[in-house]
């Protein structure tokens, strides 16, 4: 029996973050970290760096506010990076798990109906298109195929005693359940022995189930579909759809099916079925819907994607010779799912450009606070050059009071952004009763408190270098 660890995804994060700033704020206190400091850089330099960092820490503690107020474009842009690219990245994968679901190694091929003919179509009572049962046959020649799994696909209504509902009855075979992904709630899937001895037997998809079945059991029971009653042998759980991608990739929602044996469905309905509409009734003669095949290929490296790729054009030369119409269509989800990637890429990097502005803001905003101290402390800047400090150290010293308060305000925005990842999604769920997929990209943290950083350094050279260029005459008069 597996067990779930207490802690995991942002609020590891955020138990990790707490108490690295509890440690640097001990450390501080303690007067350890100064001591490191002097001990990582012996000499002038190392005492220098532990006292303007002292002196900045205690700058920041006078003016609280203004410090606030002048990070607070870090902390807004850095927990913006944070929460952005995690609430992106878990919409993406959202979306590349809903491509994965049909199998990147698989290649469907689909009946369509094609465009009716005028000259024809008057003539021709049955419409009589899509996959022949020769092209199964062709199919299964190539070698790199490992799994076939023919469909045959039409509207039915099913009845149980007096209650109805309407849904896909799917005739396919028994590696449909893997190929799918399709778990069983109760009872079994199709096997080998029901096709073979052609029996009524049916699996009912949960929302089916729920219908037809909403107080009793419904193994064991019998439903009627079309002149047949067919029994209930196993009962799906509840299986996410999977979204249309383009093409000829149609969104499939598998909880309204009931699945038969596809010889059964041959002996039972044929290949012909009829559609009523508007008070009209048509024909469709449709042997095979559609076909799933499995390519024996790891789509890891170039080489595994390279022969799904040969295999589909493969059997896209087939049906071009074979068929006199455009009576098909292929779908291989390999290539939606590498299209997919390039757009998650490509929205990542957007999304970290636009969360980056944000950052480039608050860095005005330290720039701007930086100005209006070195007018501020003017007065103290021209007693500490008189006193024989000099240029290089008046920068040093409101150099380490920028990247000191962006720190912080990087720190504080990891913080945040986190909190927003992990809560978040929560609070939507309980207020629009809908998922808000989000999964933390974890080099967003990394990258956002480095650009945070490298932003108070930027941004705070420029006030350092005003300081350290004041005329010390000039700065003593200074009122």
């Amino acid at each position: 029996m597996s067990s779930t660890p207490l802690l995991s995804g942002p609020l590891l994060w955020l138990v990790i973050l707490a108490w690295v700033a509890l440690a640097f704020f001990v450390l501080y206190a303690t007067g350890i970290l100064q001591a490191v400091l002097r001990i990582l850089l012996p000499g002038a330099l190392g005492s220098k760096l532990s006292r303007g960092f002292e002196l900045a820490v205690r700058s920041l503690w006078l003016h609280k506010l203004r410090a606030f107020l002048s990070v607070l474009g870090i902390i807004i842009g850095t927990s913006a990076v944070i929460s952005l690219m995690a609430f992106g990245e878990g919409s993406m994968k959202d979306a590349l798990d809903d491509i994965k679901r049909q199998g990147a190694t698989n290649i469907i091929v689909r009946s369509t109906k094609p465009p009716d003919d005028s000259a024809t179509a008057s003539r021709n009572f049955v419409a009589d298109f899509g996959i022949k049962w020769r092209d199964v046959a062709k199919f299964r020649t190539i070698p790199e195929v490992e799994l076939m799994v023919p469909m045959r696909i039409f509207p039915q209504s099913f009845r149980f005693q007096e209650l109805m509902h309407n849904g896909r009855l799917v005739a396919t075979t028994p590696e449909y359940s893997d190929v799918n992904k399709l778990e069983m709630a109760i009872g079994r899937f199709l096997i080998e022995e029901d096709g073979r001895k052609k029996r009524n037997v049916c699996v009912v998809a949960a929302a089916t189930a729920d219908k037809l079945f909403p107080y009793g059991k419904a193994l064991g029971e019998s439903i009627k579909i079309g002149f047949h009653n067919y029994e209930v042998v196993g009962i799906t759980k509840d299986r996410m759809s999977t979204g249309g991608t383009g093409g000829s990739q149609a969104a499939e929602v598998y909880n309204n099916d009931v699945y038969i044996p596809i010889e059964t469905c041959r002996v039972r309905f044929g290949d012909v079925v009829f559609l009523r509409a508007s008070g009209s009734r048509s024909g469709e003669k449709v042997e095979v819907s559609q076909v799933t095949l499995t390519v024996n290929a790891e789509v890891d490296d170039e080489d595994g994607r390279s022969r799904v790729r040969a295999v589909g054009n493969q059997i896209r030369d087939m049906l071009e010779r074979s068929h006199f119409k455009k009576d098909w269509e292929i779908t291989v989800p390999l290539d939606k799912l590498e299209e997919a990637e390039v757009a998650k890429d490509r929205f990542t990097r957007l999304l970290a450009v636009i969360a980056s502005i944000s950052l480039l803001v608050g860095g005005i905003g330290i720039m701007n606070i930086m100005l209006a101290t070195v007018t501020e402390r003017t007065r103290e800047i021209g007693i500490r050059r008189a006193l024989g400090a000099k240029r290089k150290d008046i920068t040093l010293q409101f150099l380490i009071e920028a990247v000191v308060q962006t720190t912080i305000g990087g720190m504080a925005g990891v913080f945040l952004g986190l909190l927003a990842v992990y809560l978040v999604p929560v609070i939507w769920e309980l207020i629009a009763d809908a998922p808000l997929p989000a999964k933390l990209h974890v080099p967003s943290i990394f990258l956002s408190l480095g650009v945070s950083i490298v932003v108070g350094v930027l941004f705070g050279w420029y006030p350092a270098q005003r300081a350290a260029r004041l005329d010390p005459i000039e700065a003593l008069r200074h009122e």
